[in-house]
């Protein structure tokens, strides 16, 4: 069980998802600290200092703090545009390494270039040329 258990964990794809996990979620504090540390007070001073976060409404010694669900949506919404930039940003570096630069031609040598001619003699007598 313990050698069937190693080869599971081992497999390129669990290590893959692991690190993936690990880079998303250090990722996913590095742009929570943008939200909340520099994009919301930006916007709260736009709008005039008013703070979501602090928007409730008490009903009978409840309150519902409907401020912070609207402040995780924003966060939401904010994380969310962020994740598509950088994916749209790793698509298009991607996009530009699999197109193929333009090859120079190729110089090829005395005994190569015979050879081609050879090469090209035969298949136009295979073809009946």
């Amino acid at each position: 069980m313990w050698e069937d258990f190693k080869k599971f964990a081992l497999k390129g794809n669990i290590l893959d998802l692991a690190i993936a996990v690990i880079i998303g979620t250090a990722f996913g504090k590095v742009v929570s600290s943008l939200v909340e540390d520099i994009i919301m007070p930006v916007v709260g001073m736009l709008v005039g200092g008013i703070s979501v976060e602090n928007w409730s409404y008490t009903f009978n010694d409840v309150v519902l703090h409907y401020g912070l669900f609207i402040q995780a949506i924003i966060d939401f919404f904010i994380i969310s545009f962020s994740i598509f930039v950088v994916i749209r940003i790793f698509i298009n570096l991607k996009r530009k390494k699999d197109i193929p630069a333009a090859e120079e031609p190729e110089v090829l040598d005395k005994t190569q270039e015979l050879l081609v001619e050879i090469r090209d003699l035969l298949s136009k007598e295979k073809t009946g040329q």
